[in-house]
């Protein structure tokens, strides 16, 4: 564990991002990424080194069954239900990320919507010119804002 607190924490984050010059899976991300696409685990890989932030992969951020679909529909951080509308995690063709606030924390707060849009942006270059696949990001959409997720369009 780190001792000092969150301060002590985001510096450390940064340092290990500054000396690796990006990130790299972790075997805990590449459980929670478990199950989607091959090609979307290449985009990410390959984006992550050169990534402008340091993310993380949040628990559910792959693929999921309609009973974790469920859950999150119940708490309201999704519009999908898993059973009559499927999420696209369910397919396999999407995943979640969290930028870290200025304390190092993971964070969701709208303050950091730029942070969402450079890594999103980025993750659509890396997708579109390495190999030719069209990604979106939830940030884009207009009816329910979804900052965290990436998907394949098809």
């Amino acid at each position: 564990a780190i001792e000092g607190g969150t301060e002590a924490i985001a510096k450390f984050v940064k340092e290990v991002y500054d000396a690796s010059k990006g990130q790299q899976l972790t075997e805990r991300d590449k459980g929670r990424l478990k199950g989607i696409r091959p090609i979307m685990v290449e985009i990410i890989i390959h984006g992550l080194k050169t990534c402008p932030h340091p993310i993380l992969f949040p628990r559910h951020c792959g693929k999921r069954v309609a009973a974790e679909q469920y859950k999150l529909f119940q708490k309201g951080v999704s519009k999908a239900d898993g059973y009559k509308k499927m999420s696209k995690h369910q397919l396999g063709i999407a995943f979640d990320f969290a930028v870290y606030d200025d304390k190092g924390a993971p964070t969701w707060s709208k303050s950091f919507h730029y942070k969402y849009e450079e890594v999103a942006r980025h993750f659509i270059k890396v997708a579109k010119e390495r190999y030719n696949v069209t990604l979106i990001w939830g940030g884009d959409w207009t009816s329910f804002v979804d900052r965290p997720h990436m998907q394949i369009v098809e």
